[in-house]
């Protein structure tokens, strides 16, 4: 059987790697705060000490890291997991990056004798301690074969979009949508609170209508109470957002929603929201913020 090793225990890379050591898959974790992965130790896997020898030990490695930055550093860095692969191992990258510095990482991996894949997910912490997430890979089709066991017991579903990069464009697409359909309920509901409308016969009417989606089943308990634990934490849709307008300027595309959605979320990340969940940007809009 082969050995997976997971670099980033964060709040979706915890539940996640739970799932694999709950379908007794081997697992090595490392995570740049030891005590998670020392956690993680309890429920089966081993704690490593560097992305290096997480490489050395595993078969599969899987990053699942807040953004590019921290898996260029994992990568490359110090005790980086570069100078541990070889011709028959297989990187995973499941954080939100660019599709760019997806190929970028491909390629250093390539020149590392090693395959990659990346396959951003579709989800929020439910989801992926439910394994229900949805998968979104882009690499060698073969390479994914491969590992499809393993995304079976993370995801409801795999989509294979292609080459490397395709995954992390998958990724921001679905990610756009997702803002903007968030904001869209945000104002939807304070322009009805403005005119003096009952909260919950509005959260009713739209759960009744044309309009209703599983998103808003998810968040109308949120917007009802005006409190926003984080399921899919604000900063992260800000910082996805970013990603969006880069690539639609480097496109030459005209994504008019993404602008103004990118604004209001920054602004909520500037004063204080970021920590909350992206409903927050709820908050943002009551508080007097201007597109």
């Amino acid at each position: 059987m082969k050995k997976i090793g997971w670099i980033g225990l964060g709040s979706m890379g915890m539940p996640m790697a739970k799932n694999l050591l709950k379908a007794g898959l081997p697992l090595f974790a490392y995570n740049r705060t030891a005590e998670k992965a020392e956690t993680l130790s309890k429920d089966g896997a081993k704690a490593l000490s560097s992305p290096k020898e997480t490489a050395e030990q595993s078969d599969i490695i899987i990053t699942m890291l807040a953004n590019a930055s921290a898996v260029k550093d994992v990568l490359e860095g110090e005790e980086g997991m570069l100078a541990g692969l070889n011709s028959n191992k297989i990187v995973i990258d499941m954080s939100t990056v660019s599709p760019e510095d997806s190929k970028v990482f491909a390629e250093k991996v390539r020149k590392a004798g090693a395959h990659f894949i990346d396959a951003p997910v579709s989800g929020s912490v439910k989801p992926a301690e439910d394994g229900t997430l949805l998968i979104l890979a882009g690499g060698d089709k073969q390479d994914v074969e491969q590992v499809q066991y393993i995304f079976d017991v993370l995801g409801k579903k795999t989509i294979f979009f292609g080459e490397n990069g395709k995954g992390s464009a998958a990724k921001l697409s679905i990610n756009l949508l997702l803002g903007v359909a968030v904001q869209g309920i945000s104002e939807a509901m304070l322009l009805a609170e403005s005119a003096g409308l009952n909260k919950n016969d509005v959260i009713e009417m739209i759960s009744e209508s044309a309009v209703n989606t599983p998103i808003f089943q998810m968040k109308k308990e949120s917007f009802l109470k005006e409190d926003f634990p984080a399921a899919f934490m604000l900063e992260l849709m800000s910082k996805d957002l970013g990603l969006i307008t880069d690539e639609a300027e480097k496109n030459h595309i005209g994504l008019p929603l993404a602008k103004a959605a990118d604004k209001v979320y920054a602004s909520a990340k500037e004063n204080g929201k970021g920590k909350m969940d992206l409903a927050a940007v709820f908050l943002e809009l009551k508080q007097g913020t201007r597109i």
